[in-house]
Protein backbone atom coordinates (compact mmCIF):
# COMPACT_ATOMS: atom_id res chain seq x y z
CA UNK A 1 0.00 0.00 0.00
CA UNK A 2 1.33 3.41 -0.96
CA UNK A 3 1.18 6.29 1.52
CA UNK A 4 -0.03 9.56 0.03
CA UNK A 5 -0.01 13.21 1.02
CA UNK A 6 -2.62 14.36 3.50
CA UNK A 7 -4.69 16.41 1.07
CA UNK A 8 -8.41 16.32 0.34
CA UNK A 9 -8.08 15.12 -3.27
CA UNK A 10 -5.89 12.15 -2.30
CA UNK A 11 -8.27 11.40 0.59
CA UNK A 12 -11.26 11.43 -1.79
CA UNK A 13 -9.43 9.07 -4.16
CA UNK A 14 -8.67 6.68 -1.30
CA UNK A 15 -12.30 6.77 -0.16
CA UNK A 16 -13.33 5.92 -3.71
CA UNK A 17 -11.77 2.49 -3.25
CA UNK A 18 -14.74 1.58 -1.08
CA UNK A 19 -17.48 0.42 -3.43
CA UNK A 20 -20.89 1.77 -2.46
CA UNK A 21 -24.45 1.56 -3.58
CA UNK A 22 -26.08 4.63 -5.09
CA UNK A 23 -29.12 6.24 -3.53
CA UNK A 24 -31.51 9.03 -4.30
CA UNK A 25 -32.81 10.82 -1.22
CA UNK A 26 -36.13 12.67 -1.54
CA UNK A 27 -38.18 15.01 0.62
CA UNK A 28 -40.46 18.02 0.33
CA UNK A 29 -39.39 21.52 1.30
CA UNK A 30 -41.32 23.99 3.46
CA UNK A 31 -43.40 25.12 0.44
CA UNK A 32 -44.30 21.51 -0.49
CA UNK A 33 -41.96 21.36 -3.51
CA UNK A 34 -40.26 18.03 -4.26
CA UNK A 35 -36.54 17.88 -3.49
CA UNK A 36 -34.15 15.06 -4.36
CA UNK A 37 -30.46 14.33 -4.69
CA UNK A 38 -28.08 11.48 -5.42
CA UNK A 39 -25.95 10.30 -2.49
CA UNK A 40 -23.71 7.34 -1.75
CA UNK A 41 -23.23 8.12 1.95
CA UNK A 42 -26.00 5.76 3.10
CA UNK A 43 -25.49 3.23 5.90
CA UNK A 44 -27.48 1.16 8.36
CA UNK A 45 -27.19 2.13 12.03
CA UNK A 46 -29.49 -0.07 14.12
CA UNK A 47 -32.01 -2.90 13.81
CA UNK A 48 -33.82 -2.06 17.08
CA UNK A 49 -34.94 0.59 16.56
CA UNK A 50 -34.61 0.58 12.78
CA UNK A 51 -32.22 3.47 12.04
CA UNK A 52 -30.27 4.47 8.91
CA UNK A 53 -28.03 7.41 8.13
CA UNK A 54 -26.75 9.47 5.25
CA UNK A 55 -24.80 12.71 5.02
CA UNK A 56 -25.29 15.91 3.08
CA UNK A 57 -22.68 18.52 2.16
CA UNK A 58 -23.28 21.97 3.60
CA UNK A 59 -22.75 23.30 0.05
CA UNK A 60 -25.57 21.19 -1.44
CA UNK A 61 -28.37 23.21 -3.03
CA UNK A 62 -30.76 20.84 -1.22
CA UNK A 63 -29.16 21.43 2.19
CA UNK A 64 -31.80 23.77 3.65
CA UNK A 65 -34.68 21.53 2.58
CA UNK A 66 -33.17 18.47 4.29
CA UNK A 67 -32.25 20.46 7.40
CA UNK A 68 -35.91 21.41 7.81
CA UNK A 69 -37.43 18.12 6.65
CA UNK A 70 -39.28 15.96 9.14
CA UNK A 71 -39.45 13.04 6.68
CA UNK A 72 -37.35 11.74 3.79
CA UNK A 73 -37.06 8.61 1.65
CA UNK A 74 -33.90 6.77 0.66
CA UNK A 75 -34.06 4.89 -2.65
CA UNK A 76 -31.32 2.31 -3.28
CA UNK A 77 -31.05 2.46 -7.06
CA UNK A 78 -31.05 -0.69 -9.16
CA UNK A 79 -28.36 -1.48 -11.74
CA UNK A 80 -30.58 -0.18 -14.56
CA UNK A 81 -31.04 3.27 -13.01
CA UNK A 82 -27.79 5.03 -13.98
CA UNK A 83 -29.75 7.73 -15.82
CA UNK A 84 -31.86 8.36 -12.71
CA UNK A 85 -28.69 8.70 -10.63
CA UNK A 86 -27.31 11.24 -13.11
CA UNK A 87 -30.60 13.17 -13.22
CA UNK A 88 -30.63 13.62 -9.43
CA UNK A 89 -26.90 14.49 -9.38
CA UNK A 90 -27.37 17.20 -12.03
CA UNK A 91 -27.67 20.92 -11.44
CA UNK A 92 -31.04 21.16 -13.23
CA UNK A 93 -33.84 23.07 -11.51
CA UNK A 94 -36.39 20.23 -11.59
CA UNK A 95 -34.73 16.90 -10.94
CA UNK A 96 -38.16 15.21 -11.03
CA UNK A 97 -38.86 16.32 -14.61
CA UNK A 98 -40.44 13.52 -16.62
CA UNK A 99 -40.86 11.22 -13.61
CA UNK A 100 -44.02 9.85 -12.10
CA UNK A 101 -43.70 9.52 -8.35
CA UNK A 102 -45.73 8.03 -5.57
CA UNK A 103 -46.30 9.75 -2.24
CA UNK A 104 -44.86 8.47 1.00
CA UNK A 105 -44.95 9.40 4.66
CA UNK A 106 -45.00 13.15 5.17
CA UNK A 107 -45.72 13.69 1.47
CA UNK A 108 -42.22 12.70 0.31
CA UNK A 109 -41.93 11.63 -3.33
CA UNK A 110 -41.29 7.92 -3.93
CA UNK A 111 -39.46 6.51 -6.95
CA UNK A 112 -40.27 3.20 -8.64
CA UNK A 113 -37.96 0.42 -9.82
CA UNK A 114 -35.43 0.63 -7.00
CA UNK A 115 -33.63 -2.24 -5.28
CA UNK A 116 -34.83 -0.97 -1.89
CA UNK A 117 -36.66 1.98 -0.40
CA UNK A 118 -36.69 3.33 3.15
CA UNK A 119 -39.21 5.92 4.32
CA UNK A 120 -37.87 7.73 7.36
CA UNK A 121 -38.68 10.24 10.04
CA UNK A 122 -35.71 12.44 10.90
CA UNK A 123 -34.39 11.24 14.27
CA UNK A 124 -31.29 13.36 14.80
CA UNK A 125 -28.72 15.42 12.91
CA UNK A 126 -25.01 15.37 13.80
CA UNK A 127 -22.32 17.85 12.84
CA UNK A 128 -19.77 16.15 10.59
CA UNK A 129 -17.21 18.67 9.36
CA UNK A 130 -18.28 19.96 5.95
CA UNK A 131 -21.31 17.61 6.07
CA UNK A 132 -24.27 17.01 8.35
CA UNK A 133 -25.10 13.39 9.22
CA UNK A 134 -28.83 12.73 9.17
CA UNK A 135 -30.12 9.73 11.11
CA UNK A 136 -33.58 8.53 10.16
CA UNK A 137 -35.98 6.25 11.98
CA UNK A 138 -37.39 3.86 9.37
CA UNK A 139 -41.20 3.94 9.37
CA UNK A 140 -41.70 1.85 6.21
CA UNK A 141 -39.45 -0.02 3.79
CA UNK A 142 -39.47 -2.44 0.90
CA UNK A 143 -37.01 -4.27 -1.31
CA UNK A 144 -36.81 -6.18 -4.58
CA UNK A 145 -34.51 -8.80 -6.06
CA UNK A 146 -33.03 -6.35 -8.58
CA UNK A 147 -29.23 -5.97 -8.27
CA UNK A 148 -28.11 -2.57 -6.98
CA UNK A 149 -26.29 0.19 -8.84
CA UNK A 150 -22.68 0.25 -7.63
CA UNK A 151 -20.21 3.16 -7.58
CA UNK A 152 -16.44 2.60 -7.30
CA UNK A 153 -13.38 4.76 -8.00
CA UNK A 154 -15.44 7.62 -9.39
CA UNK A 155 -17.58 5.61 -11.80
CA UNK A 156 -20.37 3.07 -11.97
CA UNK A 157 -19.34 -0.55 -11.65
CA UNK A 158 -21.05 -3.79 -12.57
CA UNK A 159 -21.84 -6.22 -9.81
CA UNK A 160 -22.00 -9.97 -10.21
CA UNK A 161 -24.29 -11.47 -7.61
CA UNK A 162 -23.81 -15.06 -6.61
CA UNK A 163 -25.18 -17.24 -3.89
CA UNK A 164 -22.68 -18.22 -1.20
CA UNK A 165 -22.49 -21.92 -0.33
Amino acid sequence: MTKTQMDSRAFRTALGQFATGVTVITTVDASGSRVGMTANSFSSVSLEPMLVLWSIARTSKSFDAFMQARHFAIHVLSAGQKALSAQFASQCDDRFQGLETGTGVGGVPLLDGCSAQFQCETDIRHEGGDHVIIVGRVVDFGSSTQPPLIFHAGRYADVELSVAV
